[in-house]
């Protein structure tokens, strides 16, 4: 119940000397704070290079450092002093120079319109940038942590340096931690393999399996192709892999198979064709993998590899040319014998101004490698036999010659 004015100096006499005391600081320092002058922004502020901030029209902000101050510091002589002290080079620009820097600023994509409808777009979006980022990481091979080590920091630095806001809302929203992109990744890769499932399930597919040997581990790599609904073409994709236990003969190879096809609900009966390389667990006439699996699917038909036909027929050339290949295979590894060489190599072909700096090597596993050996050697060629002229004469006569 308010009380009226005019009682007001009956009720005080009636208090207690302490309680009076406080009674009356209350009542003259809300009226010093009702006599408080709030200023508010003028249009004439802009000659001086202020505008209204953009969250609190009560304060001023400068255009050119954009930095806001207080309600008291909104006086025509301290925007004055301001733009005289701190930003003495534009006190002497006219009014349209700081009207096109408010229309420029006003234009400018503000990082809080990103996040604004529905109120929680600033969490779907940072999901979704969670998820693309660790898809990146995903397809450059990079390691899980390399989100919270780079990208994070590198986030920080842009949002902070050039769109000039606080980046703390925007990095808690895209959570990039090693085990967040581990997460991230595990989930896409599910999805992946289901989708996969799901389609080879009711659709009939090409197999191709081939056996590899890292170490002292054996590893079994699987491939499909088959007609995709959802892509409406012909696709092929990766389907597992999977360690070998104890030897990699054709039954082991054959019972990994089933054990994954019975687990995924996906029957044998879809298979159509496999491929495999020539290797005797593979194509062996008893207890090769496809002859085991003929005993299943008596119709599946089984090819050799198109690249390992390609290898084995470039591992029989004709005499002159098999000739020629050892001779180049014998250049290229002579450059690379030793790292003082190796160097020397180098050093010789960047003076000759080469295309590239040293030769490549080839790898039985991958039989294209050879012609790109080649091709690099044919591009080098003149620094080539330059320096195996000093090194390797005899080597390099043969060169010439072939």
């Amino acid at each position: 119940m308010s009380i009226a004015l005019f009682e007001l100096p009956r009720r005080i006499k009636k208090l207690g000397y302490k309680t009076k005391t406080i009674f009356l600081s209350l009542i003259f320092r809300a009226m010093a704070e009702s006599k408080k002058k709030c200023r508010q922004y003028s249009q004439h502020y802009l000659k001086f290079g202020f505008i209204a901030s953009p969250t609190n029209k009560s304060i001023p902000m400068c255009l050119l450092c954009e930095k806001t101050f207080s309600n008291d510091s909104m006086k025509p002589s301290k925007m004055k002093d301001h733009l005289e002290r701190i930003h003495c080079d534009k006190k002497s620009k006219e009014l349209d120079y700081f009207k096109t820097l408010k229309t420029n600023f006003r234009s400018r994509p503000r990082l809080e319109t990103f996040f604004k409808s529905p109120a929680n777009a600033d969490l779907q979006g940072g999901q979704k940038a969670s998820y693309n980022i660790a898809l990146n990481i995903a397809k450059k091979g990079k390691p899980f942590c390399i989100g919270e080590e780079v990208i994070v920091p590198a986030l920080e630095e842009v949002i902070r340096n050039v769109m000039k806001t606080n980046p703390d809302p925007v990095l808690k929203s895209v959570p990039l931690s090693a085990s967040t992109v581990k997460r991230r990744i595990d989930e896409m890769a599910h999805n992946v393999e289901k989708i996969l499932l799901s389609e080879l399930q009711c659709s009939k597919f090409s197999l191709q399996l081939d056996e590899a040997t890292f170490g002292s581990s054996s590893v079994l790599m699987a491939y499909v192709r088959y007609f995709s609904a959802s892509l409406k073409c012909v696709t092929d994709e990766f389907l597992f892999s999977t360690y070998l236990e104890g030897d990699s003969k054709g039954e082991i190879i054959f019972r990994c198979m089933e054990e994954y096809f019975q687990e995924q609900n996906i029957s044998l009966q879809n298979i159509t064709a496999v491929a495999t390389d020539g290797a005797p667990a593979m194509v062996g006439r008893y207890r090769g993998f496809a002859t085991l699996l003929k005993q299943k699917v008596p119709h599946v038909v089984t090819v050799y590899c198109v690249l390992h036909r390609t290898h084995v027929v470039a591992k029989k050339l004709s005499g002159e040319l098999h000739e020629a290949l050892m001779i180049c295979i014998r250049s290229i590894n002579k450059t690379k014998a030793h790292t003082l060489i190796s160097r020397v190599f180098v050093k010789l072909c960047e003076k000759n101004d080469e295309i590239a700096n040293q030769l490549l090597m080839h790898t039985e596993v991958r039989w294209m490698s050879r012609c790109d050996s080649l091709q690099r050697l044919v591009d080098i060629f003149g620094s080539t036999v330059e320096f195996l002229g000093e090194v390797a004469p005899l080597l390099c006569h043969e060169l010439k010659k072939c």
